[in-house]
């Protein structure tokens, strides 16, 4: 009989140890699927994240080709005008060109030619291109920034992905803490930098 009560308090206790148990399985599969469910906002912030960052990239160099584009089209026009310059020396150097109405066209012409080369609204003189640089340079600079920006985003999401990831290995609630602040913050910063705050 005292065996018969012993074994009933040792199932008893099992039983309430096993439901404790249970209970507290309970528990940290809720944590689990709470830190999956935050890696899954993190990784969707670093996918939005990187499409922004990509974005940036690509701005950047088109703005970077365009501006050396400008720059080649800008130098061309200067050799131009001094082409045209050299051609007014040596035509205004001939002996006589004061009093020949054909060398004195010419050295209109030349002389009109090195006035469009450099400003000419219509076809982008040396005044218009250096006007268009400087947006694009602006513009270039302002892209660059932003990827930049994007990157420090990526780069502290990915952190935080890879220290929630580690805390569901380790079970150690400060990493989870850890990621999700820095992740908010990473995330937070995104948005700041997406709408231009930043």
């Amino acid at each position: 009989m005292v065996d018969n009560a012993e074994f009933a308090r040792e199932s008893l206790e099992r039983a309430h140890e096993s439901s404790g148990g249970h209970e507290g399985n309970e528990g940290q599969h809720a944590d689990l699927r709470r830190v999956a469910v935050m890696i899954s906002v993190l990784a969707a912030g670093l996918a939005l994240s990187e499409l922004g960052e990509k974005a940036s990239q690509n701005e950047y160099l088109t703005h970077h080709v365009a501006l050396s584009d400008d720059w080649a089209f800008y130098q061309a026009r200067t050799i131009r005008g001094n082409v045209y310059g050299l051609e007014v020396s040596l035509l205004e150097s001939l002996p006589g060109a004061a009093d020949n109405p054909a060398i004195l066209k010419k050295i209109a012409t030349a002389k009109a030619q090195i006035a469009r080369m450099d400003d000419d609204p219509v076809g982008g003189g040396r005044k218009q291109l250096m006007e268009k640089t400087k947006i694009q340079t602006e513009e270039r600079d302002h892209a660059f920034h932003l990827y930049h920006q994007y990157e420090m985003v990526v780069g502290a999401l990915q952190i935080a992905i890879v220290l929630a990831s580690v805390s569901i290995v380790t079970r150690i609630r400060s990493l989870t803490l850890g990621a999700a602040i820095l992740g908010g913050v990473a995330l937070v910063y995104g948005v700041l930098v997406k709408t231009g705050i930043i």
